[in-house]
């Protein structure tokens, strides 16, 4: 068998330097292939070569600890990746994920905030504290132009344009993309840059960055996530919040309103139009769920 551990270190850096893929996508593969390595390590003899019913017998333990349709798919992709570089790099001669077949997965649409309940959790926020004012940005600029979590606590002070009213987004593989702003995300932005910013802005390492925390430092995905909990609690939403849901809600209210599918494409920073097309099922869904609610014969 080969040594799969020094492979996948050379996998990892042919991730990051020729693909040039984001971290948090190497991440994701990293986590499935050091689960992977690790069970075929342990129920390999140093002996045997790597067959299709070794790979299917990992999967089957992924789905006995109650893994998703999704996430076995997304193991699948990582391995089968794995598998192609390794031969392309000569390191095996045969491929065993060849006729590996996806699971089938269910179409799940995305969950989505109405307007009103957008409305109600910045009006949630509140005004008086410097974080308030900060945060009130933050989820102005979500919902605003779309962008994941992960873009928003990369964003440096010179990637937003509020006279010209856009914003410069750097997404996976550090493509980059541009996002108008309406008036309100311009309005809650300036106010923050110009009267907040300052009070926690320090010289260390973070001084670029365009949302700081209290002691001057980015903010992290995680503590994004807590301050939306919180915003959610405070504005008494039904459903737990995530970034996701107001990148997802931007894009549904999008199409709702006529936006052309290409351009909403370009502000999400999609490489294919397929990825977008699910808000157009989403928009469908909510037209029949009002048609079903308000029509007398429905």
């Amino acid at each position: 068998m080969v040594d799969l551990q020094f492979a996948l270190q050379d996998y990892l850096h042919f991730l990051k330097v020729e693909r040039q893929l984001a971290d948090n996508t190497i991440s994701s593969y990293k986590r499935d292939l050091v689960a992977y390595t690790n069970w075929i390590s342990t129920n390999l003899k140093a002996s045997e070569k790597i067959e299709k019913q070794q790979i299917t017998a990992h999967l089957r333990e992924l789905k006995e600890q109650g893994k998703s349709s999704r996430t076995i798919s997304r193991h699948i992709s990582s391995i089968r990746s794995f598998h192609q570089f390794m031969l392309r790099d000569k390191v095996t001669d045969t491929d065993p994920t060849v006729h590996l077949e996806l699971p089938k997965l269910d179409k799940k649409l995305p969950r989505v905030l109405s307007v009103t309940e957008i409305d109600k959790l910045i009006q949630s926020i509140g005004t008086t504290t410097l974080q308030q004012v900060r945060d009130t940005a933050i989820l102005e600029l979500l919902y605003g132009t779309g962008m994941r979590v992960s873009e928003l606590i990369g964003m440096n002070v010179e990637d937003i344009n509020l006279t010209m009213g856009f914003v410069r987004v750097f997404g996976k593989g550090s493509k980059e993309r541009i996002v108008p702003l309406g008036n309100t995300a311009v309005k809650a932005c300036t106010i923050y840059i110009e009267e907040v910013r300052p009070a926690f802005e320090t010289s260390g390492p973070s001084k670029d960055a365009l949302f700081l925390n209290v002691r001057g430092g980015r903010l992290t995905r995680q503590s994004i996530w807590g301050l939306l909990q919180e915003i959610s609690q405070r504005a008494k939403l039904s459903q737990k919040l995530t970034p996701h849901m107001l990148r997802h809600s931007f894009a549904t209210h999008l199409v709702e309103n006529g936006a052309d599918l290409r351009a909403v494409q370009e502000m999400l920073g999609h490489a294919d139009i397929s990825t977008t097309q699910i808000y157009t099922h989403v928009s469908r869904t909510r037209l029949k769920d009002v048609y079903s609610q308000f029509h007398p014969r429905a």
